[in-house]
């Protein structure tokens, strides 16, 4: 395993996006659940995900999860109250490093949240 991947970008954009991820995770997850979060890299990228083991999220649900246009928030676990723009900001933040950011979830076994960000210093944020 190796300690440290390296990549080329905004240290605070990524804190945010890993913030929102793992604080999502833990609304989202049962007591005593499990949160793993992960990074591997290959040539061209970096693959980080946060996967939980909690409610899960249904298909419909999915599809509104980065809709401007669908006011979409669930309470948590312990009926924490968001805003449903968290994700909305994680996409945004990803897109701007010419990521993607990727949802996998079944209702009642968790969710995992993958984002990819190239780590070629010849790609640069966009504005």
């Amino acid at each position: 395993m190796q300690p440290n991947i390296p990549v080329i970008a905004d240290k605070p954009m990524i804190d945010i996006i890993l913030r929102n991820l793992i604080s999502n995770a833990i609304k989202f997850s049962n007591i005593n659940g499990s949160i793993v979060i992960k990074a591997e890299e290959n040539e061209l990228s970096v693959s980080v995900s946060v996967k939980d083991n909690g409610v899960g999220i249904s298909p419909e649900d999915i599809n509104n999860l980065f809709r401007l246009d669908v006011n979409h928030t669930t309470p948590g676990t312990q009926k924490e109250k968001g805003t449903g723009l968290g994700l909305l900001l994680c996409k945004e933040f990803v897109e701007k490093h010419n990521g993607e950011l990727h949802v996998e979830s079944d209702v009642s076994t968790g969710s995992t949240f993958t984002f990819d960000i190239p780590k070629r210093p010849d790609i640069e944020v966009k504005d």
